[in-house]
């Protein structure tokens, strides 16, 4: 039986749902890290936990030939990429492998999946970039968190993020070492200054930096630090002094600049504040956008769930007959409102309130609507997903950054995952009986260089 600490040799077999290597040993099964298929590897047994064990490569015998050298210097210590070392080719094969195996695995879900969709950007590609400022042994860092941990690893460049994310760190370095300012520390709640945020759109920037007292020396000097990163951007501090892993506070002030920006994507014109969510990847953005229109008929009335600012429940009204767009998020709400009347979208309507509590009623109205559901990372309510099911809609498309809890949503609607008297959601034995059936799953590499990708998946009516 292994032992922790153990020293052997074996060969990769396959790749996991978080880009490390799987190998087997003696009954055992082993999770490498770094790690590609068909490699052989002298590898140091870190944890065993009955038939599987946790390891690390101590010398690479036999590299892959889709082995590449990673872009960044703190690759392996930073959460924020798992794939760098993977040729662009297999990383893109390994999504693909990830959707539909994550699909059949967690939902009972038997689906074609094509291959990934590439992003023209393998690096460089992010529009916003998100920084926790801290402490390590005393010393002020500025970086990511270090995987499932918030141990920050200090950076100096990242690239995954634009040429302006280097001088942007360099000057948040500089600007806490001449004012004399710390990073925040998360077990003694002392340190001023806990994240810088920025949000590129086009040649515009919206940057934000988190602070944990209200008070803050030195502003001035940070934005003269900013005025020769940044051609044009507005500046806002955020107070943030919760015990929380939640970014913002509910109170920021606008130092600098008009506090929101106009984009026009789709043939839509749209603004974006410190806090609007969108993708970010915009190149790959407008692939799956205008691949979810596309399924959509002209004379179709469609409900776009979780529709944020609205960008998306406008491109389909613009196509359509009517489209509805049900937020929870207020300030996306009224931004969706903004958006239609500065595009003269009459056929545009905006619901704020729970999928689950605005969708029924709503389905009851309009029964043959096209229902897209865009959720966030933890999927949608179970409740929705029954009002789905005992609906008349006779189309729905989603579209999922967490393969797993699309698994489990697709499982629900196609019902080969039926849910127990105490709740919990079991394999179907024999013929799903779901109302739905899936049609097609395309992911999408939205998150080049990660184990992150978005999946659209078109279902209809059985």
């Amino acid at each position: 039986m292994l032992q922790k600490n153990d020293v052997l040799t074996v060969t990769c077999e396959s790749i996991g749902t978080n880009g490390e290597g799987i190998a087997r040993h003696d009954g055992t099964t082993l999770f490498i890290p770094y790690f590609l298929t068909g490699e052989r590897a002298r590898v140091k047994v870190l944890k065993v936990k009955g038939n599987a064990a946790y390891a690390k490569v101590e010398e690479l015998l036999t590299p892959a030939e889709d082995r590449v050298r990673p872009a960044c210097p703190v690759f392996a210590r930073c959460g924020g990429c798992q794939l760098q070392h993977m040729a662009y080719r297999m990383q893109l094969r390994f999504k693909t492998a990830l959707v539909r195996d994550t699909l059949k695995k967690l939902g009972g879900v038997t689906a074609e999946v094509s291959s990934c969709e590439r992003s023209e950007a393998e690096y460089g590609y992010r529009n916003k970039l998100q920084l926790p400022i801290g402490t390590v042994n005393g010393k002020n860092v500025v970086g990511f968190y270090a995987e499932r941990s918030h141990r920050i690893v200090d950076t100096d460049a990242c690239p995954i993020h634009p040429d302006w994310a280097a001088p942007l760190i360099a000057a948040v370095k500089k600007f806490m070492e001449k004012c004399g300012l710390d990073g925040y520390d998360e077990v003694t709640h002392t340190g001023q200054l806990r994240h810088i945020v920025v949000r590129q759109l086009g040649k515009k920037f919206l940057v934000t930096l988190v602070t944990a007292v209200r008070e803050l020396k030195g502003i001035d000097y940070f934005l003269f630090l900013l005025d020769d990163i940044f051609p044009a951007y507005s500046f806002y501090l955020n107070f943030n002094d919760q015990d929380t892993n939640v970014v913002f506070g509910e109170t920021f002030e606008l130092l600098k600049g008009p506090g929101v920006y106009e984009r026009t994507e789709g043939g839509i014109t749209y603004e974006a504040g410190a806090n609007t969510f969108l993708q970010v990847n915009e190149g790959v953005r407008g692939k799956l956008y205008s691949r979810a229109v596309a399924f959509a008929g002209e004379r179709e009335t469609v409900i776009d769930c979780y529709a944020g600012g609205g960008l998306m429940t406008a491109m389909f009204a613009k196509k359509c007959k009517q489209a509805y767009g049900i937020e929870v998020v207020e300030e996306a709400h009224e931004m969706a409102d903004r958006l239609k009347e500065r595009n003269g979208l009459e056929n545009m309507h905006n619901l704020l309130g729970k999928v689950e509590d605005v969708l029924p009623p709503l389905l009851e109205r309009e029964q043959d609507a096209l229902i897209v559901l865009d959720p966030p990372r933890a999927g949608v309510e179970r409740s929705a997903l029954k009002a789905l099911c005992a609906s008349g809609a006779k189309k729905l498309v989603m579209i999922s950054c967490n393969p797993a809890t699309l698994a489990r949503d697709l499982g629900i609607l196609t019902g080969s995952l039926t849910e127990s008297e105490n709740g919990e959601l079991l394999r179907t034995q024999g013929e799903a009986k779901g109302p739905f059936e899936v049609v097609s799953v395309q992911p999408f590499d939205m998150f080049p260089q990660t184990k992150w990708t978005e999946s659209l998946v078109l279902l209809q009516r059985k």
